[in-house]
């Protein structure tokens, strides 16, 4: 299976796809368990509360751009698919999707934990709903870096000539 460069640029983008998504999922679902019991209380938080249960689902999508933009770059995606990949290049393309797959995980639930406690926050104090976002938005910073350096590290995979 792993014996051509193309197999490993696949496992590249499966993984971004996986690490963002498996941390959007967990921050989510976290979040939204509080969002439940504060909504449970108090049906008019809704709206407030919501905002921060999204924040981190973010991570899924860049995952899943980042696999995108790595299985048309090697040509899966439009059906020219270089076969002859070498090794050499293959390993770069996983090696451009490791950092969003692996930040997207980790960013995601710890996104989804300080989510809950934002949500608390306003459960408490809806008047601080706008600095309630601030917090889950620090740790989505990272998560942006990440998604920079895959991106910019599938692009120069792509150009080069290995």
């Amino acid at each position: 299976m792993f014996t051509n460069g193309l197999s490993w640029a696949l496992l590249g983008a499966a993984l971004a796809a996986l690490g963002g998504g498996m941390g959007s999922a967990a921050g989510v679902g976290i979040a939204g368990q509080a969002a439940a019991g504060v909504v449970a209380e108090d049906p008019g938080k809704f709206g407030k509360v919501l905002i921060l249960q999204l924040l981190p689902g973010t991570q899924g999508i860049y995952g899943l751009l980042v696999a995108f933009i790595t299985l048309s770059s090697t040509g899966i995606l439009g059906g020219t698919a270089d076969v002859n990949m070498t090794m050499a290049k293959g390993l770069l393309y996983l090696a451009a999707c490791l950092p969003i797959a692996i930040v997207g995980y980790v960013s995601g639930k710890r996104q989804g934990e300080v989510s809950a406690a934002s949500i608390g926050l306003v459960a408490k104090r809806p008047d601080q709903s706008g600095k309630a976002i601030i917090f889950p938005a620090m740790v989505e910073t990272y998560a942006i870096l990440a998604l920079l350096v895959s991106i910019l590290a599938v692009t120069g995979a792509t150009a080069l000539p290995v």
